[in-house]
């Protein structure tokens, strides 16, 4: 594992911090794949996720953004470089634990796809978002593939056609964050409530990560069967029993 992603194992929380603060942790191509493959294996150890970003930002996106390509290579290698972004906002929508996302600053492009991705964001009242791909000749594809179920569409539609910068309460209203905290409480915050989450017994937490992960796309009556069923197979769970 190298120096730019720094892994963390607290019990049953698994700890993924970006280390490029001096570079507001841009993503490298490299710490994509790496990131995929430290949240695709997190749950044979751990029952929860954190994400977030040394220094000052949580991470302004890929560090290629706004530089210009020498070539344009073929289609086909083109989609294939563009797997490591896809195969990283795969990993977060299906890891069968929650991933909670700290975002302490700014959380552009790449990063403000992933702070909407995870399953719970927690914001800092100092925190700015934006998508400036447009704004660099990009089509945003990749980000609107993100977002399309994260965001509501005039949020995701006004921020990707203005390239806007947003603060946290704006983000708040788009869907992108689930909480906006003052900064100097954004870790006890963030503390108490992976505290509370693993109250609840590890195959019921499971439980809403399926249910969420998959209903949220289904039409109504097969998210209610979904219910139905998970609802049965969990709650008879011997899991599910109070400790005595």
């Amino acid at each position: 594992m190298s120096n730019e992603l720094l892994a963390q194992q607290d019990g049953p929380v698994f700890g993924i911090t970006i280390n490029r603060p001096d570079a507001g942790n841009g993503m490298t191509d490299a710490m994509a794949v790496e990131l995929t493959e430290l949240i695709r294996k997190a749950p044979e150890t751990s029952r929860l996720i954190i994400l977030r970003g040394a220094g000052k930002d949580f991470c302004i996106g890929r560090a290629t953004m706004g530089q210009r390509a020498t070539s344009k290579p073929e289609a086909l290698v083109g989609r294939r470089n563009s797997e490591i972004v896809f195969n990283a906002y795969a990993a977060i929508r299906e890891v069968p634990i929650p991933v909670v996302c700290v975002v302490q600053g700014r959380a552009l492009g790449f990063g403000c796809a992933i702070a909407a991705l995870c399953d719970i964001t927690i914001a800092s009242d100092a925190s700015t978002f934006q998508i400036p791909e447009m704004e660099h000749y990009i089509l945003p594809t990749m980000v609107l593939s993100a977002m399309v179920d994260r965001m509501t569409r005039k949020g995701l539609a006004y921020m990707v056609y203005s390239c806007a910068t947003v603060g946290p309460e704006r983000a708040l209203s788009h869907g992108i964050v689930s909480e906006v905290v003052p900064a100097a409480k954004l870790d006890q915050s963030v503390e108490d409530l992976c505290k509370f989450m693993l109250k609840a017994p590890a195959v019921a937490t499971a439980g809403v990560k399926e249910y969420l992960r998959h209903a949220m796309t289904m039409d109504v009556p097969s998210a209610v069967d979904l219910a139905r069923n998970l609802h049965a197979v969990v709650n008879s769970s011997s899991e599910m029993k109070r400790p005595k």
